[in-house]
């Protein structure tokens, strides 16, 4: 049986652009709510009042327009801006010491939108103001619903202000699963926040694998990802450890290994080229954006499934990714990562501004790092000597 191998540069004739899979994004990020149906500070106050229940462990950001200074700048007035912006600068960075505030004249689009609100695990939307791609509808007898019906394309939740009962029949008759979308009361902050952060559980991209295996193995002078440590090569060896706990598993490698890769596992060969480990990172998201990915490199032989089963079980897709710490000082390690999808960006901005190290990405991101269950574990083996002594550990003769 011929060994599956999956190269995403093979294009149709005559295509101009490349084919790339797209992130699947809505208007400002990939999870949002709009919220609307009630006046806008009802909006605001809502989105206060969860706020100290979401952000403890999720980054939360707020969308909102601002009528007074769109009215000002409507009657030739500066519209908010300061003294700087009105003198014709195109932005403004203040640092407030205890953040940081950025004035910008560019407007926002779809395209600048994901970049600036990328490390959001969650984006509340004013939906009086803006679309988003889900909604969160207050049924408030101020702000009624039928000149609004066309914002509302997924409501994942109904909030009832005081005095309200039920669903108003224009509502009923719009949704077409009306009886399944829950009902909360607005007042009842601890119970909607529960609702978000479940809701935000059930979003969670789907994990898949991938076997780092496109090293040069320059130090241990024959390929790494080959040698047996466990009655089969490393690559098929971390690759059974992964398939229990992710939906596939690929296994990273150089265009030249594709054709030697073992029958039953699947190639996925390096398109970013001569990064080292950014190579099999990127070319794994640029097949697939949406999915996070379960990294690991074929150089440990003594990893165990229940040290990455460890690692999923406390995984946290609200960040960027979720690392063990590295038993020798205490930064992350990057080679047994859960990778979300919000690092794809993220790998991409940092080798824009030269850098090629994984490590260095997740260091000064937003990730969840994690003490490992078995420090020892998580050993790389890199040269003949090193090998020697793993091969005398593991009891190999």
């Amino acid at each position: 049986m011929k060994h599956d191998v999956l190269n995403a540069s093979m294009e149709p004739k005559h295509q101009k652009h490349a084919a790339l899979a797209r992130p699947d994004l809505g208007e400002f990020g990939r999870h949002e709510l709009g919220i609307l149906g009630a006046p806008c500070g009802v909006i605001k106050d809502l989105a206060a009042r969860l706020l100290p229940l979401l952000t403890p462990a999720l980054r939360v950001a707020y969308i909102d327009a601002d009528h007074a200074a769109g009215d000002e700048a409507a009657d030739g007035g500066a519209g908010g801006a300061d003294a700087i912006l009105q003198a014709g600068a195109a932005a403004e960075l203040t640092d407030k010491i205890h953040f940081r505030r950025l004035d910008l004249r560019r407007g926002m689009d779809k395209f600048i939108q994901p970049q600036w609100l990328n490390e959001q695990s969650l984006v509340l939307v004013n939906g009086n103001h803006f679309r988003a791609r889900q909604q969160v509808v207050i049924i408030d007898p101020r702000k009624p619903l039928d000149k609004k019906l066309d914002r509302l394309t997924d409501v994942r939740l109904v909030l009832l202000s005081e005095g309200q009962t039920e669903l108003p029949a224009v509502l009923r008759n719009h949704l077409p699963n009306a009886a399944e979308v829950p009902v909360l009361p607005l007042a009842d902050t601890d119970a909607i926040a529960a609702w978000a952060q479940q809701w935000l559980r059930e979003q969670q991209p789907p994990l898949r694998g991938l076997v780092l295996t496109g090293g040069r193995s320059q130090r241990m002078q024959q390929d790494k990802s080959r040698l047996r440590y466990h009655q089969r090569e490393q690559r098929e060896h971390a690759a059974a450890l992964l398939a229990p706990l992710c939906q596939d598993v690929l296994i990273s490698c150089r265009p030249d290994q594709a054709a030697d890769v073992p029958a039953g596992l699947t190639a996925l060969p390096d398109q970013f080229l001569d990064l080292g480990p950014m190579s099999g990172l990127l070319t794994a998201f640029r097949h697939d954006p949406n999915a996070a990915w379960l990294v690991v490199a074929c150089d440990l032989p003594f990893l165990t499934e229940a040290t990455l089963r460890h690692l999923v079980q406390h995984r946290h897709a609200g960040r960027v990714a979720t690392a063990f710490q590295s038993p020798d000082n205490e930064f992350p390690e990057p080679l047994i990562t859960i990778w979300e999808p919000r690092s794809y960006p993220v790998l991409l901005q940092f080798l824009a501004l030269g850098y090629s190290c994984p490590r260095k990405a997740l260091i000064n991101s937003d990730i969840e790092l994690l003490p490992a269950p078995a420090p020892q574990e998580l050993r790389n083996v890199n040269t003949p000597a090193e090998r020697a002594a793993a091969q005398q550990e593991l009891g190999i003769r």
